[in-house]
């Protein structure tokens, strides 16, 4: 029956959703479609609205986001709390008024508080303040969740809130101004072995700790999702493995052949101390496990970014 719906991913020429987009199609869904921002501006009422008009959307899964990393949230907490926060409650609310079959929301692993027990459980979602320098951000995406229950409760709405942790791959982000730290880090260990530099400056202590998911195991996760959990309640997804920034930084170097010193510039922060997601409801829900190991996963992010610039 999901087959012939009519599937709109919002952010569906990005890193993420340009990877659930091969998804879907892979799986044998033939009404696939991706507003493009230059085309429809999702932060405001009128280019929400056109995209319904044009696409006719009776499935959506919302990907698209304003998002960098520490030094980007740092930067633009002012934009990223209301582009987020207007792109996810107009979304949800035109979409409640045309009828849509299901709304996957996308939210973020920086919603969480920011001294979270380790492992993260849904549970403790609400139990605290999310970190600071990505709190506008993170509290923007989480009100989807709010909305979302708010919407199933008064209207039968079918929404359903997705919390994916820090995502790596193809694709992904390497500006250094905006990127996440891993592919902060391969630019930076990349170049130095390319210029011969003798050290990379990193941000922090190295002490802090994430986890990480290979996008293409989190657009698996998003379309069996989709596919088969209808519920109200929020479901982390992640891998469940958990490395500390140091030992991050070393295994990169390691695999890009970068053999000069890591500096730690302290005077910059760390973010929140630790993030390692309980999986377990994902796996019982709709049975996603993350299949790509994690040094595997690194390599081939390597290996894309030295092919893409040498293009």
């Amino acid at each position: 029956m999901l087959k012939d719906k009519r599937i709109v991913v919002t952010g569906g020429a990005g890193f993420l959703g340009s990877h659930v987009v091969e998804k879907l199609h892979a799986k044998g869904y033939r009404q696939v479609f991706a507003p493009r921002s230059k085309d429809y501006d999702l932060v405001t009422e009128n280019g929400i609205k056109r995209m319904f008009d044009d696409m006719k959307p009776e499935i959506i899964i919302h990907l698209a986001a304003v998002v960098g990393g520490i030094g980007a949230n740092r930067e633009n907490p002012g934009k990223y709390f209301y582009d987020n926060l207007m792109m996810g409650t107009q979304l949800i609310e035109q979409a409640r008024i045309h009828h849509v079959d299901k709304f996957v929301a996308i939210g973020t692993i920086c919603a969480y508080p920011k001294f979270t027990p380790v492992p993260f459980k849904e549970e403790d979602l609400w139990n605290g303040y999310p970190e600071e320098t990505n709190a506008p951000y993170g509290l923007a995406k989480k009100m989807m969740l709010v909305q979302s229950q708010a919407y199933r409760m008064q209207y039968g709405f079918n929404s359903i809130y997705l919390l994916p942790v820090n995502l790596y791959g193809p694709r992904d982000n390497f500006d250094l101004k905006t990127s996440h730290v891993i592919p902060a880090l391969i630019r930076k260990c990349v170049e130095a072995v390319e210029t011969g530099a003798e050290e990379i400056v990193v941000w922090g202590t190295g002490k802090a700790t994430r986890e990480f998911l290979y996008v293409e195991d989190c657009a698996e996760a998003i379309v069996l999702a989709m596919e088969k959990y209808d519920g109200h309640d929020p479901i982390n997804i992640g891998s469940g493995f958990e490395i500390s920034i140091r030992e991050l930084a070393e295994l990169i170097a390691k695999l890009t052949g970068f053999k000069g010193r890591i500096v730690w510039d302290t005077s910059k922060p760390d973010g929140q101390p630790r993030r390692c997601l309980d999986v377990t409801k994902a796996e019982r829900e709709f049975g996603f496990r993350a299949k790509t190991d994690f040094e595997e996963g690194l390599k081939r992010t390597i290996e894309y970014f030295r092919q893409a610039r040498s293009k």
